[in-house]
């Protein structure tokens, strides 16, 4: 993994979004397409602020895949995934190729994550825009991770730390309101993406940044498998490289 630390999260927000837009517009140079896969949650505010911004991008040939969703939220629920993306992303950037939300709302997660894989199968990622949560959790595998599922998405439990999480960054009220259970976009799908973006600030993630970057590969730090990635790039702030051992000015 590359690793690149910032003093502030706009810094990091917008070094992570050039580093996207760059990887997009390559794509579509090349393939008159890009495919993209964004994650939420209050790490991704500053990132997915200044992707928005990009000037001179057709964001018309971008097609967007959402990483994970809670079962039994609806698109209105103030923690809503899709709500997040929707306001935050969706309608800043204007006509998008195509926009694949996960239907946390289906009757069946199952058949909703059949039918979510089946869409991202037809596609070559070109960037993934991710976060690392506080137990070192990927997307919405908690450890330990499976590592070895092919299916693109999966139904998950969430663990207790992933649900504080939640409710510390202010999404619910109660942490009876966080749901326990998630679709979630699966490790060997992330990792199959050709460069994956990796943002990561606050005090709260260090260390899990530390067991991402400097622990071994294992599923209990599911984002340690970032470092087995050929194109991964870890933007942290002062707060989250607090505890590295090693030197990555």
């Amino acid at each position: 993994m590359k690793v690149r630390i910032y003093d502030s999260k706009a810094e990091l927000g917008r070094a992570a979004a050039e580093q996207a837009l760059r990887v997009i517009r390559s794509a579509i140079e090349k393939r008159g397409r890009a495919a993209i896969i964004l994650a939420t949650g209050t790490s991704q505010f500053e990132t997915l602020h200044a992707l928005t911004e990009g000037k001179g991008l057709d964001w018309s040939r971008v097609v967007m895949f959402h990483l994970d969703e809670y079962i039994g939220i609806t698109p209105d629920h103030a923690a809503s995934f899709r709500r997040y993306l929707t306001e935050r992303f969706v309608h800043r950037v204007g006509m998008l190729k195509e926009v694949n939300f996960i239907r946390g709302e289906s009757e069946n997660p199952e058949s909703e994550c059949e039918r979510v894989s089946s869409l991202i199968q037809g596609y070559t990622v070109d960037v993934a825009l991710v976060g690392i949560g506080e137990n070192g959790h990927l997307a919405f595998n908690d450890p330990p991770a499976d590592f070895n599922t092919s299916e693109p998405f999966i139904v998950v439990n969430l663990d207790e730390t992933c649900r504080k999480q939640q409710l510390g960054e202010g999404w619910f009220e109660t942490i009876e309101e966080v749901p326990s259970r998630a679709i979630s976009m699966s490790i060997s799908q992330i990792m199959k993406s050709n460069t994956i973006i990796t943002s990561v600030p606050d005090a709260r993630k260090a260390w899990a940044v530390k067991c991402a970057l400097e622990g071994d590969v294992k599923a209990d730090c599911p984002s340690s498998i970032l470092q087995n990635h050929p194109d991964c790039t870890l933007y942290l702030d002062k707060e989250s490289s607090a505890l590295l051992s090693g030197n990555y000015r």
